[in-house]
């Protein structure tokens, strides 16, 4: 990444009123999945974190839906968050504590690297040393029992660990900290503060909009 820049990291949640124009006027815009923040949370895509593995994977690739929706088409990056390798590991253990999720660890990365080779956009797998990282750093926060981290927060870890510069200003939207059962929300949402408090990332709220460069 250059220096200098608004990085937007824009999760499924819910944003702020007004947000939308803030967001589009970033340097880089991060989306997740199937972009659910389109709209309220603006329009520009420059890359979608996909969580690569299990049911989600299957059903955005297995359909023309995903393929064809305006911000797959906008994006010129496509990330792959989860470790192939990494959840393959998985695979015996949930078998016996969690055997409702049978499905959840198989991998689909190779299809969105066809996918995106075929449509002439860069494909990037997140390295599993960014998971890994994370979870350690996620023990100081005395996450409560957990599966996996958020795909959202894999990807904010992997920004800041391998892709943001000194200069650059990472901004969190639409990061409710909540969803499925087996991610670890509320350390992760502690987490996210320690960050914020340490000056590492910002959400956008109205405390913080007026700091942002207009126009960027």
């Amino acid at each position: 990444m250059q220096e200098g820049r608004v990085v937007m990291i824009v999760g499924n949640g819910e944003v702020p009123e007004g947000a939308a124009a803030m967001i589009d006027t970033a340097d880089l815009v991060i989306r997740f999945n199937d972009c659910r923040s389109i709209g309220k949370g603006g329009s520009k895509t420059d890359i979608i974190a996909v969580c690569n593995t299990g049911r989600p994977a299957l059903a955005m690739l297995g359909g023309g839906r995903w393929k064809t929706s305006d911000p797959v088409r906008q994006a010129r990056e496509i990330w792959s968050v989860r470790s192939g390798a990494k959840f393959a590991a998985m695979r015996a253990g949930l078998a016996a504590t969690h055997p409702d999720l049978d499905d959840f660890c198989d991998d689909y990365t190779a299809g969105f690297e066809s996918f995106a080779r075929a449509t002439g956009r860069k494909h990037r797998a997140v390295p599993p040393e960014t998971q890994e990282r994370l979870e350690r750093d996620l023990a100081r926060f005395e996450p409560s029992p957990y599966v996996v981290p958020s795909s959202g927060l894999v990807a904010v870890a992997d920004i800041l660990l391998n892709a943001a510069s000194s200069g650059d200003r990472i901004v969190l939207a639409g990061f409710g900290h909540s969803g499925w059962a087996w991610h670890p929300f509320a350390a992760e949402r502690r987490y996210v503060d320690a960050l914020a408090a340490d000056g590492r990332l910002r959400r956008l709220d109205q405390s913080i909009s007026s700091d942002l460069p207009q126009g960027a």
